[in-house]
């Protein structure tokens, strides 16, 4: 079974919901039969890269609340992240585009290391005092943490069309299977789970999406010659 999970950097409920799904998926009896691919999301996919602000600025600006509203969301977020194990900074960051660091993460599936690329962004952005943001050797430092080549990830910065197919790619399927925010989740292209729901929601969509799953229906009756683990027909015999 598959789950694909559309998610940005900069959405701290991706990062919450990121780990209730990894403790539901811990606890899954299914757990080696489970393919998991993150896609990406932008929630800012016009943003210059060099535009970047306090979090509490882009806050009130965007949802016209004060900046005692925001921080007190900041504080529920941190408390939230909390109570998954997850270190949260709830003073001090800052936001930008995250255009570079989803075209670094479609580097990262190319080599095997998506999940530990998105688990260093994660962490960078959310609980670490340095930016992530309009600082591409920042973002090469996390990529060699995750197990890539430096001068393959700076590679990727410097050319702004690589893997930028790839990201709006993912970003029109999202809008295709009605996603309008994250983090959203789909299991086997059949069930979708949007936002950071508890673990226990995301157990029973893994119990329920694996249940279901539609067996393989065979055209043929396996009359034909093939071969198998005692070896090939051969024919005339």
């Amino acid at each position: 079974m598959r789950v694909e999970i559309w998610s940005d950097i900069a959405c701290p409920w991706c990062y919450v919901g990121k780990a209730r799904f990894e403790k539901a998926l811990a606890a899954f009896p299914h757990r080696d039969g489970v393919e998991v691919v993150h896609r990406s999301f932008e929630l800012d996919p016009g943003r210059a890269k060099d535009d970047v602000q306090p979090v509490l600025t882009m806050l009130t600006a965007k949802y016209g609340m004060s900046e005692a509203q925001a921080q007190a969301g900041e504080d529920n977020l941190g408390a939230q992240a909390a109570a998954e194990g997850l270190d949260y900074r709830t003073r001090g960051r800052d936001h930008g585009s995250t255009f570079d660091m989803h075209r670094l993460l479609h580097l990262a599936k190319d080599a095997g290391r998506q999940e530990a690329l998105l688990d260093a962004l994660y962490r960078a952005n959310f609980a670490e005092e340095r930016s992530v943001f309009a600082d591409d050797e920042r973002l090469v430092g996390l990529a060699v943490a995750a197990g890539l080549e430096a001068d393959a990830a700076r590679a990727v910065l410097a050319d702004p069309t690589a893997y930028a197919d790839e990201v709006r790619a993912d970003e029109r399927e999202a809008a295709q299977l009605g996603a309008t925010g994250v983090p959203f989740f789909v299991l086997d292209r059949k069930y979708g789970v949007s936002g950071a729901q508890p673990a226990e929601v995301f157990a029973q969509a893994l119990t329920q999406a694996w249940g279901e799953r539609s067996p393989l229906k065979l055209i043929d009756d396996g009359g034909a010659e093939a071969c198998g683990p005692d070896g090939c027909a051969v024919p005339g015999r």
